[in-house]
């Protein structure tokens, strides 16, 4: 009740307070543009258009603040085109004339004047008729004693018809005081609906972009990562194997003729190297896309992971179903980087893993309590997880304070 109380006020004060101002914005932007058009052949009003453009930028702030109230979204404030570095004194005056959105400015404050006085209108109506007929009692007394020149003892006796009016009207005004919700909002709406469209439009789609834009980035980047780790981690570990496994076959080769029992000593060596050559290869392919996330999803590869960790892992999985590749994996990898990093450096001795699936998204919960100091600089592991998760449009916190612990939360949309 008391939300819906709130939103009920809010919209009024939009519709109510925002009525002047956009009838202010309205004249003056209509007057400036009027001025502005009509001398523009002598220059003079180059420099009256520009201003009008201001005047219409500063309407469409105070419009924009007030639709973060109404639709309740945070406010979102478009990028003007500033003036070039360097510029002189005239092409700076001009700069407005030059932004797409200064032109999207003034043509709101000329067409939500209508809008705005359907609202204001409407809200007022909606208002005193509930007002009017739950206070006739009142009103309704007093005016009958006027009319009638009653006394007020001889008035409450009067009769059925004043009780049945009073029934009557108070019944109406709570029909309306229920409608009135419902009407006060939809008007607001229909007048916030092309203050969004005209006012935040062109800069929610700037941002959208430019998200896309990071995303992208953020998967070449952590795809350019994984590949230099991947390259160096079978550099350093199956590439030296493989090169200690020929050198040992050579040497079998070399002996088989003059000491068999040696060539079989050396060939069992190399049969155990290739073994655990195939072994780190294995492990490798774990952390690119393991056949059993695949195969089965994400509740057995974690599973997995859990079992092969070396810090002792409590695994609490509560999304079973199958999701998007890409959404897997980006899961997949932050609990198996986690993990391994949890083993190199926490110091924990147990870590926590938590998988819940709401409406829309995956949430990921990982804690340890080990001595913390992890965050998602540049440099440090998790910076590449924030990266692989931002390119499937999700999000990472990490709050790990000296002397832990450590909480690593990971959410990701997916339908």
């Amino acid at each position: 009740m008391r939300s819906l109380i709130r939103r009920v006020m809010l919209d009024t004060r939009y519709t109510l307070v925002g009525f002047p101002t956009t009838l202010i914005g309205f004249a003056v932007t209509l007057v400036g543009l009027s001025a502005g058009v009509g001398t523009a052949v002598v220059w003079i009003g180059v420099p009256v258009l520009a201003a009008t453009l201001l005047a219409a930028r500063g309407f469409a702030d105070a419009e924009r603040g007030w639709l973060s109230d109404v639709l309740k979204r945070p406010p979102v404030r478009p990028r003007y085109k500033p003036a070039p570095p360097g510029a002189g004194r005239f092409r700076r005056i001009v700069n407005p004339l030059t932004s797409g959105q200064s032109w999207l400015d003034l043509l709101h404050s000329i067409v939500n004047f209508p809008p705005a006085l359907i609202a204001f209108v409407l809200t007022v109506v909606c208002w005193a008729l509930p007002l009017a007929g739950l206070t006739y009692p009142i009103y309704g007394l007093i005016t009958s004693r006027i009319e009638d020149n009653v006394e007020l003892p001889e008035l409450l006796g009067l009769g059925d018809g004043y009780l049945i009016n009073s029934i009557f009207y108070v019944a109406l005004g709570l029909l309306f005081l229920l409608i009135l919700p419902f009407t006060v909002r939809g008007a607001a709406l229909v007048r916030a609906g092309l203050g969004r469209a005209l006012l935040t439009g062109v800069a929610e789609l700037q941002e959208r972009i430019d998200d896309l834009a990071q995303g992208r980035a953020a998967a070449v980047s952590a795809e350019a990562n994984a590949l230099r780790k991947l390259e160096r981690d079978i550099h350093d570990g199956p590439q030296q194997r493989l090169v200690s496994l020929a050198m040992e076959l050579s040497r079998a080769q070399r002996q088989l003729k003059k000491d068999p029992e040696a060539a079989q000593a050396t060939l069992t060596s190399a049969i155990s190297a290739t073994r655990e050559t195939l072994d780190e290869l294995r492990a490798l392919s774990r952390g690119i896309a393991p056949p059993i996330l695949s195969d089965r999803g994400l509740a057995p590869a974690l599973a997995a992971l859990a079992g092969r960790s070396i810090v002792p892992v409590e695994l609490d999985v509560r999304a079973t179903g199958r999701y998007e590749a890409a959404v897997e994996n980006a899961v997949y990898f932050v609990v198996a980087e986690t993990l391994t990093n949890v083993a190199k450096h926490s110091q924990a001795t147990v870590c926590t893993i938590r998988l819940t699936h709401t409406d829309d998204a995956l949430v990921l919960t990982i804690v340890d309590d080990g001595v913390g100091g992890a965050h998602v600089a540049k440099g440090h592991g998790l910076a590449g997880l924030a990266d692989r998760l931002r390119a499937v449009d999700g999000e990472l916190e990490v709050h790990s304070p000296d002397g832990g612990p450590t909480v690593i939360a990971a959410e990701v949309p997916c339908a």
